[in-house]
């Protein structure tokens, strides 16, 4: 089958899944018993697109030993009435009841949504907490930490769907505020961002040492834009970044995210999905630079799924990910694949 273009999300952040393309290759699964918690996934029902429990319960029984997984904020299942502020909680009762599903083994062993990442407005200040407490109950012992995605960019190619948020959010006193919330209801903060914004949420870090803070794919490294054709330039930039923030000794990395094409990669636009030797070979430069800076016990492999199923499979990107640890001893690769994932989100396993 050749395809010469593929649908992408309106945002041209990343790619339809499609599972025709997908299903044109198939792995044997490396390593196959090794535990994994995938740290960071989505479920919707939105616009014509859809991945619910079932979705990710096909994919995870396509080989791997998931044994948990966190859902992480996307806008799911909000409230349709009622305060604005408290809307998310909806999507917190939603993740919740998918869990409670999980948990009847009706859809595979692992633990789907064993932790819940979902979000709360860190702009309403102070007042931030009342939406917090109320997440915490709805998450029925759940609920982890909250996402407020900070990214942003002058330029619409690369800022896609978020090119009308607000310009240096993670700056913003009253932002803060809101953020100094978290840490005494032992709640995390997932960071999402475009690469030239880490700087900015480094010094968030080390504002707030007292709490955990996830940065989400890579940190969000681009190959897009005025990035298109400047690989190697751009690595240089990021890869500084990255050591700087590995300082922050409170902030954690997912190694992830990078089958979007956010990157700048084409893999959705071939003829036959890409291979996990060929994944491995594009994310290995950027997945081996946060090993090194964070350290195993401060990173964790994702699938970011479904957005990152436009280019490969779930087959394909955990056995990526699996060549690219080969190299770590056992103690690493359980960090790795499942052991700094179950401490930063507190999952009971």
């Amino acid at each position: 089958m050749s395809i010469i273009t593929a649908p992408t999300m309106p945002s041209g952040l990343y790619a339809d899944p499609r599972e025709d393309w997908l299903a044109q290759h198939t792995e044997e699964i490396i390593d196959p018993a090794r535990p994994i918690v995938d740290p960071h996934h989505h479920l919707w029902d939105r616009g014509g697109l859809r991945y619910m429990i079932e979705d990710m319960a096909d994919d995870i029984a396509s080989g791997h030993n998931v044994v948990a997984t966190v859902y992480v904020d996307c806008r799911s299942m909000y409230r349709a009435t009622g305060p604005e502020a408290f809307r998310p909680v909806g999507e917190v009762e939603f993740a919740n009841g998918v869990a409670a599903m999980s948990a009847s083994g009706g859809y595979g062993s692992a633990k789907i949504n064993a932790g819940i990442v979902s979000h709360a407005n860190l702009l309403l200040g102070d007042a931030a907490k009342d939406v917090l407490e109320a997440e915490i109950v709805a998450g029925n012992g759940r609920f982890r930490g909250i996402r407020h995605s900070s990214a942003w960019d002058p330029e619409p190619e690369v800022a896609g769907m978020y090119a009308k948020r607000p310009k240096g959010l993670l700056l913003d006193p009253t932002f803060r505020k809101g953020f100094a919330c978290l840490a005494p209801l032992k709640l995390s903060f997932d960071a999402w961002l475009f690469h030239p914004q880490i700087g900015e949420l480094t010094d968030l870090a080390r504002a707030f040492p007292d709490t955990r803070i996830v940065l989400d794919h890579c940190g969000g490294p681009v190959g897009r834009g005025r990035f298109a054709g400047k690989r190697e330039e751009t690595f240089k930039n990021w890869k500084a970044s990255i050591q700087d923030i590995a300082k922050c000794p409170n902030v954690v990395v997912k190694l992830g995210g990078l089958a979007m094409c956010l990157l700048g990669y084409d893999f959705h636009l071939r003829p036959k999905p890409p291979n996990s030797e060929e994944a491995a070979t594009a994310w290995r430069p950027y997945i081996e630079t946060c090993i090194e800076a964070f350290g195993p016990n401060r990173a964790m492999f994702e699938s970011n799924f479904p957005p990152d199923k436009g280019q490969c499979s779930y087959q394909v990107i955990f056995n990526a990910f699996k060549r690219i640890a080969a190299q770590y001893g056992e103690a690493e690769k359980t960090a790795l694949f499942s052991g700094t994932a179950a401490e930063v989100y507190r999952l009971q396993l």
